[in-house]
């Protein structure tokens, strides 16, 4: 099987790796705007040559297209557009009810499948590619009843090689639940570096006094704009929902200190205490 990886970043270059080291690809076609990402991409072994768009994707049996939302958005209509009905299409994005609905009317939809692996890492570039990233981890699939039997069949197995546990889901309910346990960490952790970068002004004291719970808790802000703001406008509303109730909680906490409620502060943590049970299941 011969494919074609539009963008080989952290999440494509994974993927890549991950398809060599399970033998389940035979030659993978790197695609991508940045050159500097091309050349370390074929210097890392993640790709086995690189080539311009409409090139990568004639020859492919498989194109996997994990740039950006807003430009997997864009390209998505053009791929399908070149491709024939033996071949299958396939996105990483993070959401997925805006590129969806960008070939929603396209005649070769049944080709695409919406598919979005639920890793990631504050680190960007092929350097950052690991092959063992998804072991484990939950792979979406979404609108599957809306893909050609052949092309989902080939995404399971795609999935299934990455040692992924497949979900499925309309990309609807996908977009409000990543809103509530994934795009609303990274706002937090930019909005709690801001606060830190705005309050404490010697960068050597926090260098000194970070603790391992606040690294942690800021690490998903080290993720980079280019990634991220896209995900934030296509999915504006969820994360707009979820925000409200994340400040609404914030003040909560604030009210009961400057009201010296340590009872309800007590409340409020022990309430909180309830995710452990449901993430240590």
């Amino acid at each position: 099987m011969k494919i074609s990886i539009i963008g080989v970043g952290l999440i494509g270059g994974s993927i890549a790796l991950k398809l060599k080291e399970k033998k389940a690809v035979d030659f993978i076609y790197g695609i991508d705007i940045d050159e500097d990402n091309l050349k370390e991409a074929m210097a890392l072994n993640i790709i086995d040559k690189k080539a311009d768009f409409e090139h990568g994707i004639k020859y492919s049996d498989l194109i996997i297209i994990a740039i950006p939302v807003d430009a997997a958005r864009k390209i998505l209509p053009k791929v399908l557009d070149l491709i024939s009905e033996s071949q299958t299409v396939m996105d990483v994005g993070s959401t997925k009810a805006g590129i969806v609905n960008s070939v929603k009317n396209h005649q070769k939809r049944s080709r695409f499948v919406a598919f979005h692996p639920m890793w990631g890492t504050e680190n960007n570039g092929p350097k950052s590619a690991v092959a063992e990233s998804f072991s484990g981890k939950a792979g979406v699939i979404c609108g599957r009843e809306d893909s050609a039997e052949d092309a989902l069949s080939l995404v399971q197995k795609v999935v299934e090689k990455l040692d992924m546990h497949l979900i499925y889901m309309n990309a609807e309910a996908h977009d409000l639940h990543t809103a509530y346990i994934s795009h609303i960490s990274h706002i937090t952790s930019y909005a709690l570096a801001n606060t830190v970068l705005e309050k404490e002004k010697e960068e050597e004291t926090i260098f000194q006094l970070a603790s391992s719970g606040f690294s942690s808790t800021v690490r998903l802000a080290k993720s980079h704009p280019e990634m991220w703001v896209p995900i934030f406008k296509q999915n504006k509303e969820n994360v707009l929902d979820v925000l409200n109730e994340h400040i609404s909680q914030l003040k909560k906490f604030k009210s009961a200190l400057e009201k010296e409620n340590f009872e309800y502060l007590s409340e409020l943590i022990e309430n909180a205490n309830k995710i452990r049970g449901i993430l240590d299941k």
